[in-house]
């Protein structure tokens, strides 16, 4: 069974006219009551994250920034990324939450959990919060599986179509932690960072992967480059653990993605890295959403995600 965590908190994080509003979480959880897909789940439980466990992430000044805004009614981290007043608190539960998933996931609670947060996290560095992201979720719970677990070798796969800037950065230098992103790259698209050639540096080469994908490639080839990666990213980490950043921005309808794929898409994408979840980490695997603007499309392959984790048996 599947363990999902929700709540109702991820929908104060108020953004006012911004395309990352609480419209996505509502969405989702519309389609998901109709298809009766939450109650065939466990219902995850968790505590918001210490400004101290942040920490082992974020910079202080970075922390103490969001804090402030948010404590003075709001505002703008950078040009993209709105706070309200709720905005800190809510960041701090939504990483609790992917952290508690790790936690549940490596106890034997469940073989795998989806982690429907909001603020997401990818793009936020070591010392920025941008690109819609306060503190980096994924980040944090393979940061939380190194040190409360003792892990050795965690990989991260991130599918947004947008590159994981921030998470990239965090574990450039680490060998513990494998990061392959698969995104859209090149014509300016946002972050502009992500080409081929960025591997990972001092300890750490070799085990950073991307696989930049332009505009207008088509969905045959998009699978054979995520399949071609994803089995080198695996076979090189022989992951313990899978965390995957769920963005789900590169479908067809996407406003900002538009990277062509439909819905059934993400159910190859999904069994593809559950398989390499059962081949080296006993099946463990934990999803944290990030992007997906068009609320239909958006709540239309969550649910496809989400079934292929239910299917799977522990």
């Amino acid at each position: 069974m599947t363990l999902l965590f929700t709540d109702p908190l991820f929908l104060k994080h108020n953004t006012g006219k911004h395309v990352e509003t609480a419209d996505r979480l509502r969405s989702i959880t519309a389609r998901l009551e109709k298809a009766e897909l939450i109650k065939q789940c466990q219902a995850g439980t968790y505590k918001p994250l210490s400004e101290d466990a942040i920490g082992q992430v974020h910079s202080a000044r970075q922390i103490a920034s969001a804090k402030q805004v948010a404590a003075h009614g709001g505002g703008r981290l950078d040009p993209d990324t709105v706070v309200c007043a709720d905005s800190f608190e809510v960041a701090l539960a939504a990483a609790g939450a992917c952290v508690a998933a790790v936690d549940a996931i490596l106890t034997g609670k469940a073989p795998n959990a989806l982690c429907l947060v909001r603020p997401p996290g990818h793009h936020a560095t070591p010392t920025h919060s941008m690109g819609f992201c306060l503190f980096n979720n994924i980040a944090l719970a393979a940061m939380h599986a190194k040190k409360a677990h003792k892990l050795t070798r965690v990989l991260i796969v991130d599918w947004d179509v947008h590159h994981g800037n921030g998470t990239q950065d965090i574990f450039y230098e680490d060998p513990e932690v494998f990061f392959f992103s698969i995104h859209r790259h090149g014509m300016g698209f946002y972050p502009g960072t992500g080409a081929a050639d960025e591997t990972g540096q001092g300890k750490g080469a070799g085990y950073t992967l991307n696989a930049p994908i332009r505009f207008g490639t088509t969905r045959k080839d998009y699978h054979a480059a995520f399949t071609r990666a994803l089995e080198k990213a695996a076979d090189t980490i022989k992951p313990e653990l899978v965390l995957l950043s769920a963005g789900f921005d590169a479908h067809r309808r996407d406003p900002i993605g538009s990277l062509g794929l439909e819905t059934e898409d993400f159910a190859t994408l999904s069994r593809a890295v559950l398989d390499v979840a059962k081949t080296h980490a006993k099946g463990r695997l934990v999803s944290c959403l990030e992007g997906g603007y068009n609320l239909d499309a958006l709540a239309e392959a969550v649910q496809t995600h989400l079934e292929e984790l239910l299917a799977v048996r522990s």
